[in-house]
């Protein structure tokens, strides 16, 4: 399927304009040993061709390290590579290899675990009880299907989807599929910021203000920037570290409220949603937003290419290319409980319950937040801020500061791999170097610029209510970036 090929650029000479993908996994593409001596002038040339080959034994200078012109520059997540063990375990599956390959499916997932993801779920539990989860699990397995295309794409060619995009396609819709993709990492950060912010509002007590939440994300941001200066697997170990955090925390608030068993599994596994109207289905939209997110196919594209693999070798690339798969499954299984927790505590509780029942819990508990709550009839409104009020009030106050920690652990996780995606995407569309600071901080300026006006001058209620607009507009932008997977992956 060639979707995009009458987007694809004329810019490359001859020998370059064969579909990458259709290049067999035993012939990387950027060696051409029969190439003449004046087609390999011409590729040297050429501005968007990148130096991607590194062979099993040594590992030959990463494209994030050199410039067009051979000048270092500053790196992200490439500074090493990770060794991958030679056994002779051909149908089996060798453990030592997978934890080899163990590392940039789990930074891939943490995008399924962002502070929008958690924000969508407890919105499905309340508004939808459990029949939405049926949506979440397939959301789930598309985004896998996905990530294994991304994944597939690094391995084999040695490039991730923008550089890919860079050479494929021609300067115009190369340029708004930057845009898009920029559009994605801004809209994610400013949910990072968002459930940061509301986190340290609710672990102090309320003493530190949303406003100063948000600033206080900008000096984190940095912290966090240097985190990769301790090596590789260090780094994969610290965001493994978050993701059992957040495990262990929503895990706690799932068996504390201990939710119907019995409904849980039909709302996963029959699609259908009885009852349901316009607010169901909006709820529907934002979950395929939250989890599909456009930019993570293009950050797991360039995680693959930290792992030594000799792509001249069809069978070191067929290996890799099942280990990544694998360990990516178990990845998305972990991001996918962790959201059924939340799915469920939400729908257990606090499914159909009207403000005024709410309001007399939070009021009888002495919670000085039962303001919050209207006096009335209506249906019970929950967001991230909200969802760890309610919880304080009926299941004690640990149960509060536990959500809180689970939200800014997912939070601060999202953060790097926020920066590394957007510091892949401007490389790889524009064949631009810029140093993590310079990025991050055009990033998060972007980011926190709106999210700190709303803070000051607005309530809680409209700085969470972004989520939804930020999730609603990410799933409008999943099948035009998915495009762009699927094009560049067909046969």
């Amino acid at each position: 399927m060639k979707m995009f090929s009458f987007l694809r650029t004329a810019r490359d000479p001859s020998s370059e304009n064969i579909h990458i993908s259709s290049l067999p996994p035993s012939i990387p593409t950027d060696q051409e040993p029969q190439q003449t001596g004046e087609q390999a002038d011409d590729v040297a040339r050429e501005n968007a061709v990148i130096q991607t080959t590194h062979t099993h034994r040594v590992a030959a200078p990463s494209v994030f390290l050199q410039k067009q012109n051979n000048e270092p520059v500053s790196s992200t997540y490439f500074e090493e590579r990770v060794p991958v063990p030679e056994e002779n375990n051909e149908r089996g599956i060798s453990l030592r290899k997978l934890w080899a390959f163990t590392g940039p499916g789990f930074l891939m997932s943490i995008a399924y675990l962002d502070p929008g993801n958690i924000e969508s779920d407890l919105q499905s539990g309340a508004k939808a009880g459990f029949k939405l989860l049926w949506v979440l699990l397939g959301a789930t397995v598309i985004g896998l299907l996905l990530q294994r295309l991304a994944a597939r794409l690094g391995v084999v060619t040695g490039m991730h989807l923008a550089e890919v995009c860079n050479r494929q396609y021609h300067t115009v819709p190369r340029i708004i599929l930057w845009l898009m993709v920029e559009l994605a990492i801004i809209g994610s950060d400013m949910q990072e910021v968002i459930g940061c912010a509301i986190a340290f509002n609710l672990l102090s007590s309320g003493r530190i203000p949303l406003w100063g939440g948000v600033l206080i994300t900008i000096i984190d941001t940095f912290v966090f920037l240097f985190l990769d200066k301790y090596g590789l697997r260090k780094l994969e170990a610290f965001f493994g570290l978050l993701i059992t955090v957040m495990a262990i925390t929503f895990g706690y608030e799932y068996v504390t409220v201990s939710p119907d068993q019995g409904q849980l599994l039909m709302g996963m596994f029959v699609p259908y949603c009885k009852g349901c109207g316009p607010v169901q289905l909006i709820q529907a939209v934002g979950i395929v937003g939250a989890v599909i997110m456009p930019h993570n196919i293009y950050l797991h594209s360039a995680l693959v290419k930290s792992r030594e693999v000799d792509r001249s070798n069809k069978k070191e690339v067929k290996e890799a290319n099942k280990y990544f798969f694998i360990e990516s499954t178990i990845a998305l299984f972990v991001s996918f409980l962790i959201n059924v927790f939340v799915v469920a505590v939400f729908a257990e509780a606090f499914y159909q319950r009207t403000n005024i029942e709410v309001y007399n819990v939070c009021n009888q508990t002495g919670s000085p937040h039962s303001d919050l709550f209207p006096l009335n009839n209506e249906t019970l409104e929950v967001d991230i801020y909200k969802g760890g009020v309610v919880l304080g009030c009926f299941f004690g106050p640990a149960a509060l500061y536990i959500w809180a920690v689970g939200i800014l652990a997912a939070g601060q996780s999202s953060t790097m791999t926020g920066t590394y995606s957007g510091q892949f995407v401007m490389e790889g569309f524009l064949n631009l170097r810029w140093s993590r600071f310079a990025r991050v901080l055009l990033t998060r300026s972007l980011a926190i610029t709106p999210t700190l006006l709303v803070a000051i001058f607005q309530d809680v209620q409209h700085l969470t209510g972004m989520n939804d607009f930020l999730n609603v507009l990410q799933s409008m932008q999943v099948r035009l970036l998915g495009l762009s997977s699927e094009d560049c992956t067909s046969c």
